[in-house]
């Protein structure tokens, strides 16, 4: 289920260019890994791995200035759509 999230990124030459932490239902997470990037007609996403091991699809939405997060699956890499 994704629920909309709280990010806190690098941002060099653009917004959003890699993500460093984030909060989601009331519990922060450090970025230990950035496994993929890319880019989706909303906005940049990608799918990270936290201190702890899990995995989780980050996507910002640049119209509406909003990040989304969800669990990642399994052994899971890119989604196929994004709800």
């Amino acid at each position: 289920m994704e629920e909309e999230a709280s990010v806190v990124c690098y941002s060099g030459h653009r917004y959003a260019q890699e993500p460093r932490r984030f909060a989601v239902g009331g519990r922060e997470h450090q970025v230990a890994r950035v496994l993929q990037a890319w880019h989706e007609p909303e906005g940049p996403a990608f799918l990270v791995e936290d201190e702890e091991g899990n995995r989780w699809h980050l996507r910002y939405e640049e119209e509406r200035d909003k990040w989304f997060c969800r669990a990642a699956r399994p052994g899971g890499g890119r989604p196929r759509a994004c709800p």
